[in-house]
Order: C-alpha cells, then sequence, then structure tokens
C-alpha cells in the first residue's frame, strides 16, 4: 500500500515552511529538553528530521492499516453492551498500531510522555488520517483534548491524566446535550458538590458526543445553582475509571460510522473541577472548540485530497465512447477544480496552524516568565490571525471537502452511488464536517468581525507585499485588483450602518475574503515550488468568477429586498 506521507509531497512542503524556524525556536525553548531526554532534539534541523520520521510512520500505518480497514469499519461500526462501546475489530486494530507507534500525545509535552511536536506536524498527521479514514480520525484526533487539560487543569491533573493519554488513553469532549447543541449556554447537566466527600458529582444527559465511551472526559455543566446562561457553567473531568456514566445508544449516522456518537446517563459521576467556576464556557470551552475547528479543517483537507484522488484514478481507468473519461474536457475541468481545492484548503489549514503554533507557544511562555515586549506584540498579532482564520478556514475547507465529494461521484456516474466504491463512503463522511463544531453560517458568524475591522483586508495586502518570481507577478497583480473589488464591496455594505444587512451579507464578504486568501497562500506555495503552479492558475481562474458573482448580488441588491428573503409566520 501507498505510504500516505512519501506520496503527498504537498504535506512536506508545508513541513519546511519558513516560518517553521521560529514554530520550532519557540517550542523547543532553544532545546533546553535536550540534556534530559534522549529522544529530544539538539536543533532546528534534527527536530525537522524527527518530525519527518514520525509522519512516515503515520503516513505508514493510514496506508497500510487504516485505509484498508476503512470500507470494513462502515460496514460493522461499533455496538453498545451494557452500557459500554465495543468498536469494530477494524477500529481496535487501528488503535492498537497508533498506540504501539507511540502517536498519542504527539503534542504534549516531554514531561508528561509526549513527543512535544508543535500544531503544524501533529495536524499533518491529522490530514493523513483522516484521508485514510475520517471516522477513525475522530477517535485519535480527540487526544488534542489534552491539550486543554494542559492549559487550564492543575499540575496536579496534568500529571495524573495526560500520561494516560500519551500511554494511549483516549478522550472526549462532552458539551452538547439534547436541548443544547449550538447554543451551549443552555447546556443543563448538573454538578453539584458533596462538602462531605469534597467532590463534584455530575447528574443528567448527554448527546451527540464523540467517543462518548472514552477513558477521560471534559465535561461542561452547570455548577452554579439557579443560573440559566453560560456564566453558570463549569469544566469537569471524568474519570472512566470511577464509573457513574452509561452509553445509553450509538446513533445510527450517514458516515463517520466507525466513530461512535453517543447518549450519556451521567448518574453521581465523580468528576473534578477544571480550571475556575464560570469559565467552563466563557473561556475553556471557547479554546477547546478552536482547537477542534482547526481538526475538522485537517479531517475535510484529508477528505477532500482522497475524493480528488479517487476521482482521478476512476476517470484514468474508466473508458467510454473508445478513451479513458479524463479526456473529455467535462471530466479533466472537474478534476483540475478538486485538485486546486485540495491544494488551497492544505494552504489554508496549515497557514492556520503555523498561526496557532506561534500564539500557543508564546502562551504557554507566558507562564513561565514575562514576555519582552517584542514577544507580547508577536504573541497578539498570531493570536488575532489565528483567531480570523480558524473559522474562516473552518468553513471554506469544510465546503470545499463536501464539493470534491460530489464530484468524485459524479465522475464515477452509477457506480459512484454503489458500496463497491471508496467515494460513496468519503461522501457520507464528509457531510458532517460542515455541521459539527459550529456549522459553516456559526463560522460566518464568528468570521464577520474580522471583514468589518480589516483583519482579512491587512492580511490581503501584507501577502501582496510579498516578493514573488518574476513569472508569477501577473498572477499577483490579479490578486491586488481582486482585493480591491473586496474592499470596496465591503465598505459599501459597511456604510450602510443597517446590521441585519450587514449580517445577511456576510456570508459573501466571508467568501470573497477566503477566496482571496487562499489564492494568496497558492501564490506563495508556487513562488517556492513550481508544482503548485497547475492549482494557482485554476484556483484563481475559479476565485475570480465566484467573486464576480457575489459582486453583481451585492451591487444589484436593494436593502428593501431582505423582505422578501424572511420567513412568514
Amino acid at each position: 500500500m501507498a505510504n500516505f506521507y512519501t506520496d503527498n509531497l504537498s504535506i512536506k512542503h508545508h513541513l519546511h515552511h519558513p516560518l517553521m524556524k521560529r514554530i520550532v525556536a519557540l517550542r523547543e525553548r532553544n532545546f533546553a529538553d535536550k540534556d534530559e531526554f534522549d529522544y529530544a532534539p539538539f536543533d532546528y534541523e534534527d527536530a525537522m528530521d524527527s518530525y519527518e520520521k514520525v509522519l512516515e510512520i503515520v503516513g505508514e500505518i493510514c496506508g497500510d492499516i487504516v485505509a484498508p480497514n476503512a470500507e470494513g469499519v462502515d460496514h460493522e461500526g461499533p455496538r453498545v453492551e451494557n452500557g459500554r462501546v465495543i468498536y469494530a475489530a477494524g477500529t481496535k486494530e487501528n488503535l492498537d498500531a497508533t498506540v504501539k507507534a507511540g502517536l498519542m500525545g504527539i503534542n504534549m509535552p516531554r514531561r508528561y510522555n509526549g513527543l512535544n511536536f508543535p500544531v503544524v506536524p501533529y495536524i499533518m498527521a491529522a490530514d493523513m488520517v483522516s484521508r485514510a479514514d475520517a471516522g477513525f480520525e475522530n477517535l485519535w484526533g480527540l487526544q488534542d483534548c489534552a491539550e486543554t487539560l494542559y492549559e487550564f487543569g492543575s499540575e496536579e491533573q496534568r500529571q495524573k491524566y495526560i500520561p494516560r493519554v500519551c500511554a494511549g488513553e483516549t478522550m472526549s469532549m462532552d458539551l452538547t446535550e439534547p436541548d443544547a447543541g449550538s447554543d451551549l449556554q443552555s447546556v443543563m447537566l448538573k454538578a453539584s458538590f458533596c462538602e462531605k466527600d469534597n467532590c463534584w458529582y455530575l447528574n443528567g444527559v448527554k448527546r451527540f458526543i464523540t467517543n462518548g465511551d472514552a477513558d477521560i472526559h471534559l465535561v461542561l455543566a452547570r455548577s452554579e445553582e439557579g443560573t440559566k446562561d453560560g456564566r453558570g457553567l463549569s469544566m469537569f473531568i471524568y474519570d472512566k475509571q470511577n464509573g457513574g456514566v452509561d452509553v445509553r445508544r450509538i446513533e445510527n449516522k450517514m458516515g463517520i460510522k466507525g466513530s461512535p456518537t453517543c447518549e450519556l446517563v451521567f448518574k453521581n459521576a465523580k468528576a473534578e473541577l477544571c480550571g475556575d467556576r464560570k469559565l467552563g464556557l466563557i473561556k475553556y470551552v471557547m479554546a477547546l472548540m478552536n482547537g477542534a475547528r482547526l481538526g475538522i479543517m485537517a479531517q475535510a483537507v484529508g477528505l477532500s485530497e482522497a475524493a480528488y484522488r479517487e476521482g482521478e484514478s476512476y476517470a484514468k481507468e474508466r473508458r467510454q465512447f473508445g478513451k479513458a473519461i479524463i479526456e473529455f474536457p467535462a471530466v479533466y475541468e472537474m478534476l483540475a477544480v478538486m485538485r486546486a481545492k485540495a491544494d488551497a484548503s492544505r494552504a489554508m489549514l496549515y497557514e492556520t496552524a503555523r498561526f496557532v503554533d506561534i500564539y500557543k507557544a508564546l502562551d504557554d511562555i507566558s507562564k513561565e516568565r514575562k514576555l519582552t515586549p517584542e514577544e507580547r506584540a508577536e504573541q497578539k498579532a498570531f493570536g488575532r490571525l489565528a483567531d480570523a482564520y480558524t473559522p474562516l478556514g473552518k468553513a471554506m475547507t469544510t465546503e470545499y471537502a463536501n464539493q470534491n465529494a460530489y464530484d468524485a461521484v459524479q465522475i464515477h456516474g452509477g457506480s459512484g452511488f454503489m458500496k463497491d466504491y471508496a467515494c460513496e463512503r468519503i461522501y457520507r463522511d464528509a457531510r458532517i464536517t460542515n455541521i459539527y463544531e459550529g456549522t459553516t453560517q456559526l463560522q460566518v458568524v464568528a468570521a464577520i468581525r474580522h471583514v468589518t475591522t480589516g483583519t482579512y483586508l491587512s492580511q490581503m495586502k501584507a501577502y501582496a507585499e510579498i516578493a514573488v518570481k518574476p513569472e508569477l507577478e501577473s498572477i499577483k497583480k490579479r490578486l491586488v485588483a481582486l482585493t480591491a473589488i473586496y474592499e470596496q464591496t465591503v465598505a459599501k455594505v459597511i456604510e450602510t450602518k443597517d446590521n441585519e444587512y450587514i449580517d445577511f451579507q456576510a456570508r459573501r464578504m466571508v467568501e470573497m475574503a477566503g477566496h482571496i486568501i487562499m489564492s494568496f497562500l497558492l501564490l506563495q506555495d508556487t513562488s517556492r515550488n513550481e508544482v503548485f503552479r497547475r492549482s494557482t492558475e485554476v484556483y484563481l481562474n475559479y476565485a475570480e468568477a465566484e467573486i464576480a458573482k457575489m459582486k453583481i448580488f451585492i451591487d444589484n441588491f436593494q436593502q428593501e429586498d431582505l423582505g422578501f428573503y424572511k420567513f412568514e409566520k
């Protein structure tokens, strides 16, 4: 089977981005661990070599084990017995392989038995796992919950739980309830403190919990009696070893069938408070969700890659009217756009991951010592970019994953509707990506303030200042022209000062920003490696057409026309 790292040069391309030197220096604290841990790198080149070797192992496991198991896992799925989840046989094999390879706790500090990898290589592993089986990524990727525990838990809690994750135990985040989905401030699972036992107990029901029978849970619960909003919610750690939580059922889902989505019943479940009371939603879940959204971006990119490869392979083999269907313009155009969307999505994913890496590393360092004024400015700048790019990237990449999966099925024709081909499973798996961890519509709500405050525009102009090869200057000029159109269009909408109208046009303005930023990122990739030229040209053509369409809609739209769109009771 293929190695999912070595057969995809774009991952290695992003691993060796110029910003990685700053990321590694911050993450490794100038390689201070080299004297204490024999597996710690002693310089930048040694760190990069370590990342490459681990990613090759991930690629091998994905190609040889996870991908071949995907069909069987999709067919068998998990089941519930006596309130516990039993994984499909292939899922057990996948987990066993990743644990034995030491791929759990990949981004945790070495003092907790982790590998201390930055976000970028961790997300690259998630990208490959998702290409192999998006459902399994939901199990393996939830180890990222340990990041929240590391950020907000006590040192005693870190030492107690994080080494267990690094040793192979699984995690879940228990947030949603039957009456609290996107509106998490409606959470009612009750947390009660017992003075006699000096501990907390949880009672209630959680629903749509990914990997709900995990070993360690982060639980959002109402700790403040009489409250009804987010200010009454706290974060708790539940240890499965203590008992008190049963799986009532596993949801029968359209896709990602290997990932058990559970309804949980808490009955006097013993738990520990994580962090401070009342900050569960306001602070901790927001951080947890941002990390999860980056993971879903990686899942979407992996699915986009898988969909493209399935479509291309079939188009080369399938012959109609005496030639392979990939020779027909209607098909090769579709494939070219699919490739461009996958490359643009990956560029957006890793740009976001780099911003998150620098921001988080500086945030962690600030707990050890006072940051210099330059470091504080850097932390603020990259924190703002991470906050802006996460919803934008989640919206764009997940929509593209759905579009690529749709087109892969279309290229297969009637065969794509059959379970004999992987594209049918990819199509079903992709559908959840633009729904969970915040729908695309909610990502627009989060992203629009970075449209109105100019974050995206400033970044576009910063990208335009980056030098490119002379032969790429014409592409840059087209992007500068698109940036001007974006700036004018946004100004036209904002100057109305009509919040309802601005919200109505928000999706179009956010998508315009996404198209331009992703085009700039592809331009930078092409400047470093000519192999991305084709995707850059194709994506820019696509972006120009989409932006023209949205501009025409906004230019011709009258504010009084809003009434035609409103629901009539």
